[in-house]
C-alpha cells in the first residue's frame, strides 16, 4: 500500500513546502487538499493554489483537489483542464457536474467522489455515459468534530458496496504532529482513531487491510519524525519491527523478510530465509508465544534455516529454535505483515 498526506491553503506556504520536502523523502505519491474550506481565508487565492500545486508537481506528488464550477471561477479558469498544467492531477467532484461532464472529466483526471454521498443512481449514470469506474476513487470525509466520525464497521460496509461497482476507496487517519485548526482534535475518517493519535502507522494499515480502503492518507497538517520514517518505510513496502535477537542469530537483521504468498494465520514464514545455509543445531526449543522469532534447526531437514514469527501461541517443537522476540509494542503489526509488505528487524541482541 501507499500512504498519502494532506495539505491546506491555510497553512503558511513555507510550512507547506517543508511538509512537501518531507513527503518527497518519504516517497509520498499523492496529497489531498481542500480548496473549499470556509474558515480558510488566503490572500491572492489563485496564486496560493498555483504555488502549492507547482511545489507538489516538482516533488512528484500528485495533488488531489476538490473542484467545483465556483472554485474554477475563483481560480480564473475557463476550463478544468487548466489546473492540470499546474500539477493538479486528480479532482474531487462534490457537486456542480452532470453525469456526462463527470464521465468526460474522468478521461483526463482521476476523479474522486464523496464516499458518503454518492448514490447508485449516480454511479449507473456515469457508467451509462461511458466512464471507466475502475479509475474512480470514492473518498471518505475526515471529521474535525469529536464523535462525528464513522465506525470502522460502517467504513468497511460502505467500501464493500462501492467496490461492487468497481470503484476504489480512500480514507484518512489523524496525525500526531501539527493538528489542523480551529479544533485541533485530529482529522480521522474512523472516530476511534481520534483518541489514539500516536498509532498513525497502525491506523494506515488498518484502513487498508481491515477496512478495505485502497488509499489511506494522513488528514492533519504534519506528523512526528518517527511517523515520517514509518510512512517512508511503508511506501517502500516495509514495516520495521523492534526485536530482541540472540547474538548468534543477528544475521537475520541484515535484510528484509517477506511472508510466503500462501501465508499462514499461525506463522509468518520468511521467503528470503531459504537462502540461509548455516548449520543450525537444536537449542532453546521452547513453547512459542505470540511474537517469538524462530529458526528451524537441522531436525526439520529441508526446512532447516527457515525463519518464522509466531502470530499466536504455539507449542514447543524440538525442530524449532526460539531465537528472539518481537517487542511488546510492535506485536500489533504482526497481522499486517503480509505478502508484498516486508519486515525489517531493528535493535540489538539481548
Amino acid at each position: 500500500m501507499e500512504a498519502g498526506i494532506s495539505l491546506f491553503l491555510g497553512t503558511p506556504p513555507e510550512k507547506n513546502e517543508q511538509i512537501i520536502e518531507k513527503a518527497q523523502r518519504a516517497n509520498v505519491k499523492y496529497a489531498f487538499t481542500s480548496l473549499q474550506i470556509p474558515e480558510e481565508t488566503v490572500d491572492n487565492y489563485e496564486k496560493a493554489v498555483k504555488r502549492l500545486a507547482y511545489k507538489c508537481k516538482e516533488a512528484g506528488i500528485g495533488l488531489i483537489a476538490d473542484i467545483s464550477p465556483e472554485t474554477l471561477k475563483k481560480l480564473s479558469c475557463t476550463s478544468i483542464d487548466e489546473v492540470r498544467d499546474w500539477g493538479i492531477t486528480s479532482v474531487r467532484l462534490d457537486y456542480g457536474y452532470s453525469a456526462k461532464e463527470t464521465a468526460d472529466i474522468s478521461k483526463r483526471f482521476t476523479v474522486f467522489l464523496n464516499a458518503s454521498t454518492v448514490t447508485e443512481r449516480e454511479i449507473l449514470e456515469w457508467k451509462k455515459e461511458g466512464a471507466d469506474l475502475s479509475g474512480f476513487v470514492a473518498c471518505h470525509n475526515f471529521y474535525p468534530k469529536p464523535y462525528t466520525g464513522l465506525s470502522g464497521e460502517k467504513v468497511r460496509e460502505i467500501n464493500r458496496w462501492l467496490k461492487s461497482f468497481g470503484l476504489q476507496t480512500m480514507g484518512f487517519v489523524p496525525g500526531n504532529g501539527v493538528l489542523r485548526g480551529p479544533l485541533q482534535e485530529g482529522l480521522p475518517t474512523v472516530e476511534e482513531h481520534r483518541f489514539q493519535k500516536d498509532d498513525v502507522l497502525l491506523h494506515l494499515l488498518s484502513l487498508h487491510y481491515d477496512l478495505e480502503c485502497d488509499k489511506a492518507a494522513v488528514g492533519d497538517i504534519d506528523v512526528s519524525g518517527r511517523v515520517w520514517k514509518e510512512i517512508g518505510n511503508l511506501n517502500a513496502g516495509i514495516i520495521e519491527i523492534e526485536a530482541e535477537i540472540a547474538p548468534a542469530y543477528q544475521y537475520i537483521t541484515d535484510g528484509i523478510h517477506h511472508d510466503r504468498a500462501d501465508g499462514s494465520s499461525y506463522l509468518f514464514r520468511s521467503v528470503e530465509s531459504r537462502k540461509y545455509k548455516k548449520k543450525t543445531l537444536p537449542e532453546n526449543c521452547v513453547e512459542r508465544k505470540e511474537g517469538c522469532i524462530c529458526i528451524s534447526n537441522e531436525k526439520y531437514m529441508r526446512y532447516e534455516g527457515e525463519l518464522e514469527i509466531a502470530r499466536q501461541h504455539l507449542p514447543a517443537d524440538e525442530r524449532v529454535n526460539v531465537v528472539g522476540r518481537v517487542a511488546q509494542g510492535d506485536l500489533k503489526y504482526l497481522s499486517y505483515i503480509r505478502q508484498k509488505t516486508g519486515v525489517r528487524f531493528i535493535r540489538n541482541s539481548v
